[in-house]
């Protein structure tokens, strides 16, 4: 979910954090890149005739298709990537997860019910899970590669986000903007102007601008974000991002917030876990030591990824010879 209308926030209040880059200007930067996010968005769009691509044995390749051609285009810029995989998410997000997984099936009834072509095809999209043979799957694409990976410990853009406060990094690439939350001082996703068509431009966010111009410290942001909306901890009743700014700009702190005048209703659900929630925000700080970093490197394999993606994966010969050339 990420935070709550924090996009808009951001480009109202610090529209000189924002700016749209071409990847190329990225030259030899080293990127963490939040892997669910584009695993999700290749099984999502890397289709054929409304299914998921398949090879001559029926095995899903969607996402080894949708994150090779990622991969290549990173690395034909010249750029570095890290790609960081999820590990056990916390357990203060559980009722989050149970809400997706329910969302999930109640969208698999409905798809399996309707005779109606787009409206399935939206369905079936909120039907996607990831499932761990995807993961090995690109495990073993990475490393044919020469591409190297993480698993973390925990969500992958926590960790990612804390590679790049300690300089490990230079950014890290996402679609999830509670990534800002965590302290990443860089952080990359998909163009959001929309009158920019050219497919290599993204959009960068400057943390240290948008606390600026916000006139908060990251605890105060951090407290901000849990109010806006966040995985893990409810909302409270009419209070959106901008009351959420209005207020920690105002009192500081939830704490100060909760034993003000205000007349809010703030549940004791929310009492019992913004805490927890501050804390899971900076889950990582002090806890990476980047000697000992769980890195998985590979050496490229140009035989192998050459086999692995025409041979296993079926994908087009041609297609495959003029990529590889490009990196």
């Amino acid at each position: 979910m990420g935070i709550k209308g924090l996009t808009q926030l951001v480009k109202k209040n610090s529209p000189e954090s924002i700016q749209h880059n071409a990847l190329y200007t990225m030259k030899d930067k080293r990127i963490a890149i939040d892997t669910s996010i584009f695993l999700y968005k290749s099984l999502m769009n890397v289709r054929s005739k409304g299914d998921y691509l398949r090879n001559n044995e029926g095995k899903v390749v969607s996402h080894i298709q949708g994150l090779y051609y990622k991969t290549n285009q990173l690395l034909t810029f010249g750029i570095t990537p890290i790609y960081i995989f999820d590990g056990k998410p916390p357990v203060e997000k559980g009722d989050c997860i149970k809400a997706r997984v329910k969302k999930a099936e109640e969208n698999k009834v409905k798809m399996e019910s309707t005779t109606d072509t787009e409206e399935k095809k939206v369905l079936e999209k909120g039907t996607i899970r990831i499932k761990k043979e995807y993961i090995d799957d690109l495990k073993n694409l990475f490393s044919l590669m020469g591409v190297s990976y993480i698993h973390a410990d925990g969500e992958a853009e926590a960790y990612a986000s804390e590679l790049c406060r300690l300089g490990f990094v230079d950014a890290v690439m996402t679609e999830d903007m509670d990534t800002l939350s965590y302290g990443c001082p860089l952080m990359i996703r998909g163009c959001i102007d929309k009158s920019i068509k050219r497919p290599e431009v993204v959009t960068v966010f400057d943390f240290k601008k948008i606390i600026e111009d916000l006139k908060l410290t990251h605890d105060e942001f951090i407290d901000m974000c849990i109010l806006c909306g966040c995985d893990y901890c409810p909302t409270i009743p009419k209070v959106g991002p901008i009351r959420a700014l209005k207020y920690i700009q105002k009192y500081k702190s939830i704490e100060n917030l909760i034993n003000s005048e205000e007349k809010i209703d703030i549940s004791d659900e929310f009492k019992n876990k913004y805490i927890a929630s501050r804390g899971l925000f900076k889950v990582f700080d002090g806890k990476i030591d980047l000697n000992n970093l769980p890195i998985n490197n590979s050496v490229y394999d140009v035989d192998g990824i050459y086999k692995y993606l025409v041979n296993t994966c079926n994908m087009n010969t041609k297609r495959v010879q003029n990529s590889l050339q490009k990196i």
